[in-house]
């Protein structure tokens, strides 16, 4: 059959499950009467909430009696090492760059990727009805990021289509006024310019798999391109580990896409894009070939994890109270489920603990996972993410990031200083229209709690873009640790408005009356650095004295809202986020007021002595 293999990449929020979105809309794959949803590809209902792709899905279409298999990739940093192995899938790409935006980090990484695996690029300018949108810049973006990249020449003829995703419409003209409804100039340059998988179909079988799903009947499915020959369900196949060892496995069930579906198969032919379940050690970078015919395919590599996290039971005096998961067991058992299906994730009980230290590749891949445990019904307490640190030639190295920041002029001073102070080196800074781009180089644990502070400088009004860049020799100083202190409970109960009048002026309040407090938890910031030891739950004493102003009302300030990243960027090491399915509240590690004051002077007398 005639068909096409092609990934959707582009930086994030660029529209790239839009576009899907409006190319399954014009290609017939659904009835008249059949409803769509918007972004129907990210069916997660965290990627609906947070409008980011977090798992990448494969599709097809067909048309003009050619089956076009979809790949919907994740545009964040954090889930990038999918973008890599999908790259092994496919034979062509469609690069969208937002008419307005142009080029973006993830712009960069995302072809860099393509070029080095030589795939064939089509460039799809979206967002061409923004207003002030300039389509014709955006392209020669494109053409200088080609070259940056050292793009063999005969890629920088690269074609050019303009869409508009959200509304339907495309064109081969950067003409606004020219778009036409429907995607056909996508589908035309797609069947034109991409080429047909590179396979085998008289060789033997031979498949491996780029992606992971895991289903609780079926165990890992492996997802990838058939490289060679074809598969029928109930076949014995032949798995080649990536150490070389080998194991036989029958075909339980194959499965290929149509439209929004994954439709159970007989078999499948080469080139084609399929889910193979019966091998329960399936993993990304195995090859499975016919039996008595084992020729590995090249490895995939794995990104490995960047930043570390340690998860444990909860241990708060409020324990058990709203989830229906709280044992280390259960909690271990649901990481393992998450680890066959993450390639990017690992975790390792800490001996003699109930305790975990789970590794990802980054804090967005680690909160998504924390808020999945937490709407699932799980209890668990987090402690502040630290980064990785390898030993590459007998040199402790940390992960380095590439950062770019685009912000107001005027914000431009406050940026630069807090960048300073966490071991960020400036590379390039462009200005233009009152708006400021800031190029950098920055270790990772730079910018751990950095977002949240940048959100506050900017006013809202920053960008802000990173991606992984390389493992560097550890930078010297300490970064990354909150600079100012934080009020701390020191009774349990309910907050009262009589207590939280006479705490607001020491600082901010994170909780309001009624909250159900604890002896070490967290209330608000302290407007000093030094933390401070609070009674939240104190009520009014009565008396028989008739108060002069009794009928006043207390007006309480605002207390400020945390999300669950604002209280992972806000916690210290001595900290933690308790996480329960109703409620995330801060904490100390040591609950007890005497006990901490305690540890914390013997803290500081270290610290003092190694000064000395």
């Amino acid at each position: 059959m005639n068909m096409r293999n092609i990934a959707i990449i582009a930086h994030v929020d660029h529209g790239k499950t839009t576009l899907v979105n409006a190319l399954l809309s014009c290609s017939g794959s659904f009835r008249d009467n059949e409803a769509i949803l918007d972004r129907a590809m990210d069916s997660n209902p965290q990627e609906r909430e947070r409008g980011i792709t977090i798992l990448a899905k494969t599709t097809s279409i067909v048309y003009k009696d050619a089956k076009i298999n979809i790949v919907d990739t994740p545009g964040h940093a954090d889930f990038g090492g999918e973008v890599e192995r999908i790259m092994h899938m496919v034979d062509g790409c469609l690069l969208l760059v937002d008419a307005f935006e142009g080029t973006m980090p993830q712009t960069r990484f995302v072809l860099k990727n393509a070029l080095e695996n030589h795939i064939k690029p089509i460039v799809v300018i979206n967002k061409v009805d923004r207003p002030n949108a300039d389509p014709e810049k955006a392209v020669d973006e494109v053409l200088d990021l080609f070259i940056q990249l050292g793009a063999p020449e005969e890629m920088l003829d690269f074609p050019v289509v303009y869409t508009s995703a959200l509304n339907g419409t495309s064109s081969l003209s950067p003409d606004p006024g020219a778009q036409t409804p429907g995607m056909d100039p996508v589908f035309d340059t797609i069947l034109e310019h991409i080429p047909e998988p590179i396979c085998e179909p008289k060789s033997p079988f031979r498949f491996q798999p780029a992606l992971l799903d895991y289903n609780g009947f079926v165990g890992r499915i492996g997802i990838g391109t058939i490289r060679a020959g074809s598969v029928h369900g109930g076949d014995t196949l032949t798995a080649i580990r990536r150490d070389g060892s080998t194991k036989d496995f029958k075909v339980m069930k194959l499965y290929t896409f149509l439209g929004l579906r994954r439709v159970e198969v007989d078999h499948v032919d080469s080139g084609d894009i399929c889910a193979i379940a019966g091998y329960e050690e399936c993993n990304v970078g195995d090859t499975f070939c016919a039996q008595g015919h084992n020729e590995p395919l090249p490895p995939l590599r794995v990104d490995e994890p960047t930043l570390q996290m340690e998860f444990g039971t909860n241990s708060s005096p409020l324990r058990g109270q709203d989830g229906k998961f709280v044992t280390a067991r259960l909690i271990e058992d649901r990481l393992y489920q998450e680890a066959q299906r993450d390639v990017s994730l690992r975790y390792s009980r800490i001996p003699n603990t109930e305790s975990w230290t789970v590794s990802g590749r980054g804090e967005l891949h680690l909160g998504v996972l924390i808020e999945t445990l937490r709407r699932e019904g799980y209890e668990l307490e987090v402690a502040k993410p630290h980064v990785i640190v390898k030993e590459i030639d007998g040199v402790k190295c940390e992960p380095y990031e590439d950062l770019q920041i685009d912000v107001p002029s005027e914000f431009v001073g406050d940026i630069m200083e807090t960048l300073g102070s966490r071991g960020a080196n400036m590379l390039d800074m462009v200005e233009g229209n009152g708006q400021t781009r800031l190029t950098y180089v920055i270790p990772s644990r730079g910018l751990l709690g950095f977002v949240n502070n940048f959100l506050t400088l900017t006013k809202g009004y920053g960008i802000i873009n990173h991606t992984f860049k390389e493992y560097r020799p550890l930078y010297g100083h300490s970064v990354g640790e909150r600079p100012i202190g934080v009020l701390v409970s020191t009774d349990k109960g309910p907050a009262t408005p009589y207590s939280i009048e006479k705490i607001e002026d020491h600082g901010t309040m994170f909780i309001s009356p009624g909250a159900i407090c604890y002896e070490g938890m967290i209330v608000g910031e302290h407007r000093y650095p030094t933390d401070l030891a609070v009674n939240v739950t104190a009520v009014k004493p009565q008396t028989n004295v008739r108060s002069s102003n009794k009928d006043q009302t207390v007006v309480l300030k605002t207390p400020r809202k945390m999300t669950l990243e604002a209280c992972l960027d806000y916690i210290n090491s001595d900290e933690l986020v308790e996480v329960t399915p109703t409620a995330f509240r801060m904490r100390k590690k040591i609950l007890s007021t005497p006990e901490r004051k305690k540890w914390e002077a013997k803290q500081k007398a270290i610290h003092e002595a190694e000064e000395a």
